[in-house]
């Protein structure tokens, strides 16, 4: 038996006395009385408004112009060097828009071989959610080898693309969704806006523990 079914077991043992159920009643209980039938265009508006009441910059575009609107933005800020999965296709469809503006560069190589290049000369990561969580302005990402928790979590700008599709009305129900509990990946990371912290005096500062600046970009509709 692993470590793993050890904990398991010790904490179904800790359970009520005939409560086997997937999850705590209190937590079944408490989502119930939360609406997941939110329209997407209103899951839409609460992820973005969360998300830029958490410093993030928010885009909302179409299929058709998201790409473009995202160069735009990025070549503003002043990113001369992107990481990104270029064999993605979000990906290459933003470095078609970038027209050779920017330099890219691709994660597809041991970390060895360009850790120092993330770190010192990688101004922004471009990495695509897996989904969305409206209630609490929140990204998720599962973490694989096409896409490696350091391209979020190194470059001082994280670029993010979610689909309004993916975006769930709350937790409880994203979790039901995608059905985390029969295929739970190694890591999953959920990010709600830059990195942020008050360690130190009590004082907010930004970008201590990972991205500095966040910009978001939710694309709802069907392309043309």
């Amino acid at each position: 038996m692993s470590a793993r079914d050890n904990i398991l077991n010790k904490l179904r043992r800790a359970l009520p006395a005939g409560d086997d159920s997937g999850a705590a009643p209190q937590v079944q209980d408490y989502y119930a009385q939360v609406p997941a039938n939110s329209s997407r265009p209103e899951r839409v508006a609460q992820l973005r408004t969360l998300l830029e009441a958490a410093h993030a910059d928010v885009i909302v575009a179409k299929p058709d112009d998201w790409a473009q609107l995202t160069a735009e933005r990025l070549l503003a800020m002043g990113v001369h060097k992107l990481a990104l999965n270029e064999e993605d296709r979000d990906s290459r469809a933003l470095v078609a828009a970038l027209q050779g503006r920017v330099t890219l560069t691709g994660f597809n190589r041991p970390i060895e071989a360009w850790k120092q290049e993330l770190f010192d000369t990688v101004d922004a990561g471009f990495t695509v959610a897996n989904s969305a969580i409206a209630a609490t302005g929140t990204l998720v990402f599962k973490s694989a080898p096409e896409l490696p928790r350091s391209l979020s979590l190194v470059p001082p700008l994280h670029v993010a693309l979610v689909k309004a599709e993916t975006i769930h009305a709350h937790l409880f129900a994203a979790a039901l969704d995608e059905q985390w509990a029969a295929a739970m990946p190694t890591n999953l990371v959920m990010v709600s806006g830059p990195s942020k912290t008050s360690d130190i005096q009590q004082t907010l500062a930004y970008g201590a523990h990972g991205p500095k600046q966040m910009l978001v970009v939710i694309v709802e509709g069907d392309a043309q």
